[in-house]
């Protein structure tokens, strides 16, 4: 795949597209009723940011050794072992991108036919066409699909900041009441931080691209890191808004947070508003997905990991590995519950990003500092790794069954990578 097709700024609002999805617009009511104060959620929020930031630092430094497309797959295979690359991009195609894809197909077609006043269809015909154009769109020439990737984000942004701009009436408005003690707030913070950070997954976005960025060895790590800060400051900014806006009994375990802020803020209007940022984040996050999602199992095929009609060739977009993805979201889409896709992707997720970031140590402790600088040194991929481990265990603890299912892809992964190698061997 030739690298210099994707500029920096389309990488950032990759990384922007993949990150900002329905989670910031519907997390806090449900934290606020775990935290009971509304500034803990805020910290909460800060919280998720910082994790995520040290998840771009680490993948960064990961980057800088290895600038090509694939993510996860490529630094586990170079980090810890073939096999262990191989199983992890088997599990990206299933619950990082065919999965996720598919959850936001169905939040699609429910706040698109809240924006147009209109019944939603009992089956998800809306989200089926969405994927199948997002599909289209990326099946072209690179940077047509990257263009049109960065109009859409701008225009969610824009739609954001509008938002926050217009809520600044909010100032000078009687205090409201800011919610009650809880009694265990530690233990309401190990429920809600998974959910806050999983609306943060995303950051490692350009790391799928990489072999596709134009210097990718100084682009992709400063997408990640910026990406990253950008968002950190948009949901901070945003859930601000949204738990001033109003008592806290009235947005207390309340999905639809974001809508109740700007009712109470703006009337319906600022109702509508808020409803279309929801619209075009999920639609970006469709797009995003499959603009990265493909270039990991095309590196795959590149390796001799998958057939090689998976791969891209002169310059030309991975349509095969596109087909294979949107055809598994649409399977995911059809089968399977958004709560169950939700529990389902977090889990399985995280433990991928944290085995990541566990190859970086490895690799630092082989190659040593100067070939593999790591901004924080070693407290940032420490960090990151106990908090993912933390939100691990929790989640096994609230949705046991959900996270046997990721259990069943992480050993199916790991079967079929284990078939895959000597056959490779034979092949090769």
């Amino acid at each position: 795949m030739t690298a210099g097709g994707i500029r920096e700024r389309s990488a950032v609002a990759l990384v922007v597209a993949n990150m900002v999805g329905v989670g910031v617009f519907t997390t806090s009511g449900f934290a606020l009723h775990d935290l009971g104060d509304r500034r803990l959620v805020l910290v909460a929020w800060l919280l998720g940011g910082a994790i995520a930031l040290c998840g771009a630092l680490s993948y960064g430094a990961l980057a800088l050794r290895f600038p090509d497309s694939g993510g996860e797959y490529e630094y586990l295979r170079r980090t810890v072992h073939p096999l262990a690359g191989t199983a992890t991009g088997i599990v990206s195609l299933l619950a990082g991108f065919s999965a996720p894809l598919a959850a936001a197909a169905h939040l699609l077609q429910s706040y698109g036919c809240r924006l147009l006043d209109v019944q939603a269809p009992a089956l998800p015909w809306t989200g089926t066409a969405a994927i199948l154009l997002a599909a289209g769109m990326h099946g072209g020439a690179v940077r047509v699909g990257a263009r049109l990737q960065d109009l859409v984000v701008g225009a969610k942004l824009l739609l954001a900041v509008a938002f926050v701009a217009l809520s600044l009436r909010l100032f000078g408005r009687p205090p409201t009441n800011g919610g009650r003690a809880v009694a265990a707030p530690m233990a309401g913070l190990a429920t809600t931080m998974p959910w806050i950070y999983l609306a943060y997954s995303g950051w490692n976005a350009a790391a799928y691209i990489a072999g596709e960025v134009e210097q990718p060895r100084r682009s992709v790590p400063r997408a990640m890191l910026f990406g990253c800060l950008l968002v950190t400051a948009l949901y901070l900014a945003l859930n601000a808004v949204f738990l001033w806006s109003a008592d806290a009994s009235a947005l207390t375990g309340k999905p639809e947070i974001a809508a109740i802020a700007a009712a109470a803020l703006l009337g319906r209007p600022g109702e509508l508003l808020v409803t279309a940022i929801v619209v075009l984040a999920l639609l970006t996050s469709i797009t995003g997905m499959t603009m990265a999602g493909p270039r990991v199992y095309a590196r795959m095929a590149e390796n001799g990991d998958l057939p090689r009609c998976f791969g891209g060739h002169d310059g030309r977009p991975p349509r095969t590995a596109i087909a294979l993805q949107a055809a598994l979201a649409l399977g995911f889409l059809w089968a399977a519950e958004l709560q169950q896709l939700m529990s389902y992707i977090g889990w399985t997720l995280s433990l991928s990003a944290a085995a990541t970031v566990w190859g970086l140590v490895r690799l630092r402790r082989r190659e040593g500092a100067a070939a593999v600088p790591c901004p924080g040194w070693p407290f940032v991929p420490l960090v990151f790794v106990a908090a993912i481990l933390w939100f691990a265990v929790g989640a096994v603890l609230a949705a046991p069954r959900d996270c046997l299912l990721g259990l069943g892809t992480l050993l199916l992964a790991v079967s079929v990578a284990r078939w895959r190698r000597p056959h490779r061997e034979v092949t090769d």
